[in-house]
């Protein structure tokens, strides 16, 4: 069953001293970014560390993801020609995805590096990407949306709000995409960095529409991610009674289940088993 990351921390691939500390981080996902988190004099020097971390491993059963520049960019080629070459690596994050033509480009340049095999995470951070996000969660390479909200925030000209009121729109249409393609889709950052307590409120909004986990900046946000998009101890146990049940009733021939005094129907069936898959990756990390 394909697993879902509840956090997925971004790491600036030009600060070597963070990406070895990852190792050790409870994240379930490492971002290592060679966009933004990279001035432009160091774009090369980070690309090559980028490489060497991935060739000295030592991650377990994180999902390791480069984000690279754009292909627009002088470094966007060089980045994905690298990352294609480095050792245990297939995923790559694109930033500002807005079209179709976007990915079919960077699909082609995979292709002729010999990597058919390689997922693309695709940042939705402008108009244009909520606009198209429909047809960009469907490209059969994309496997996860990724929110930009900062970029989209400041693209929308939205004033600063807790509640995130002028994302709404865009929020559920890219979970509504996601849903419909069969992809994932995360949550983006929160840069207040201190603030625990908005932390865990905005990821509990995240989860109540419909993301799979949170986007992050700083490893002091991963154990509140985790907590409000991973499986409880009483969802895990509820899951496991869940699939007992479903299977006696099977073998017994009946036609329904009653747990809880809730019918429990096949929809049902397939949540307990990503809960208790999802709580199985989390014991492997």
């Amino acid at each position: 069953m394909k697993m879902t990351p509840r956090s997925a921390l971004y790491m600036p691939a030009s600060n070597q001293r963070a990406m070895d500390k990852a190792r050790g981080l409870p994240a379930d996902a490492i971002i290592f970014d060679l966009e933004d988190a990279v001035a432009p004099d160091a774009k090369d020097s980070a690309r090559a560390q980028v490489v060497a971390q991935l060739a000295a491993g030592g991650y377990g059963a994180r999902q390791l993801v480069v984000r690279c520049n754009d292909l627009s960019t002088p470094w966007g080629r060089d980045d994905l020609q690298a990352v294609a070459a480095a050792p245990g690596l297939h995923t790559v994050c694109l930033p500002k995805v807005e079209s179709t033509g976007q990915l079919q480009a960077v699909t082609d340049l995979l292709n002729a590096c010999g990597r058919s095999d390689m997922a693309i995470w695709a940042m939705i951070e402008t108009p244009a990407g909520i606009a198209n996000v429909e047809q960009i969660a469907a490209c059969e390479r994309v496997a996860a949306l990724l929110m930009g909200t900062t970029d989209l925030c400041a693209e929308l000209r939205l004033p600063p709000d807790e509640a995130r009121r002028g994302l709404s729109y865009a929020l559920q249409r890219c979970v509504l995409a996601a849903r419909l393609a069969g992809v994932m889709v995360l949550d983006g950052v929160y840069l207040d960095i201190g603030n625990e307590t908005g932390l865990e409120a905005v990821c509990e909004q995240g989860r109540a529409l419909g993301f799979d986990g949170k986007t992050l900046i700083h490893p002091g946000q991963i154990e509140i991610a985790n907590a409000v998009f991973g499986p409880s101890p009483a969802a895990v146990e509820r899951a496991r009674r869940l699939l007992q049940l479903w299977q006696e009733t099977s073998e017994a021939g009946a036609a329904v289940a009653v747990l809880d005094g809730k019918l429990i129907e096949l929809m049902h069936v397939d949540e307990a088993r990503r809960v208790l898959a999802t709580a199985e990756h989390i014991a492997r990390l």
